[in-house]
């Protein structure tokens, strides 16, 4: 008799142990140590999290604000939200674009060589991304406490932190399914940001809805990005936590259902 559970399929051979879940879970936890090592000594691989907020924060409030709200100050809490969501949501993108490099300089064909498991280094690029989305969401928040924007409590700012986290890794595997099966790191970035753009553009982070045309309102209002920073909006300036947070994360689900089987199943054909 056996002590390690196990799920057995055809002939009798287990597909899955508790002891290749350890294993796999501590090669994922590896090589997310192993990206954020990269980061540390590749540090304008942070660019984008730490610049562009600071940047869009400062451009679209200063731009916009008297436009949209009167002043400044009125706009804060309009467009903290959705440059939170935007920068967290297009950081997503790197993702794909360093796993098509990786696997274009033959990085993944020496993790082939080794004995861990096969998913782990597509896991752990996935997980360490993580901590770029923490960087962009702190030094947004950062930027708009500076500017003058003022939460109602930390716990909100926090939730809401986590919410948009949870579902920028949720899109990660969309962009993760385009660097395994796309041609250069190029082509990613290029399919990734013409997804995005409208998405994020076409959406209620900058602006509220009801000022667009009625032809464009009814994208505008189904639109997912729409749902999360709205999401955020009333975590963080009403603590409230609306039925548009389990719209957000329904989507989310919806995504790592669909997109994470079908990167798992290309990776493991090139893996």
């Amino acid at each position: 008799m056996t002590t390690a559970t196990s799920l057995v399929g055809a002939g009798g051979r287990p597909l899955i142990n508790h002891a290749s879940l350890r294993q796999t879970l501590a090669n994922t936890l590896t090589m997310a140590g192993r990206g954020l090592l990269k980061i540390r000594r590749t540090p304008e691989q942070l660019i984008d999290v730490t610049v562009q907020p600071i940047l869009f924060t400062l451009m679209f409030t200063y731009i916009f604000g008297g436009a949209i709200a009167g002043d400044v100050q009125s706009y804060l809490p309009i467009i903290i939200p959705g440059i939170l969501v935007q920068t967290v949501i297009t950081t997503s993108v790197v993702t794909g674009v360093q796993l098509r490099e990786d696997m274009d300089n033959g990085v993944f064909d020496r993790f082939r060589s080794l004995p861990i498991a096969r998913i782990a280094p597509l896991s752990g690029a996935l997980l360490a991304d993580t901590v770029r989305y923490a960087i962009a969401t702190t030094l947004t928040f950062a930027m708009g406490y500076l500017m003058g924007f003022r939460p109602v409590s930390l716990a909100a700012v926090i939730e809401a932190g986590l919410l948009v986290i949870v579902c920028s890794w949720a899109l990660s595997w969309i962009f993760a399914f385009f660097g395994v099966i796309a041609r250069s790191a190029g082509s990613v970035q290029g399919t990734s940001f013409l997804i995005l753009f409208p998405l994020t553009f076409l959406s209620n982070a900058f602006v509220p809805a009801d000022t667009m045309p009625d032809w464009l309102q009814w994208f505008v209002n189904i639109n997912p990005v729409s749902h999360l920073v709205t999401a955020v909006r009333e975590m963080v300036n009403e603590g409230v936590v609306s039925t548009e947070v389990w719209v957000a994360l329904l989507g989310a689900a919806i995504v790592v259902a669909v997109f994470a089987p079908l990167t798992v199943r290309a990776y493991m054909r090139k893996a």
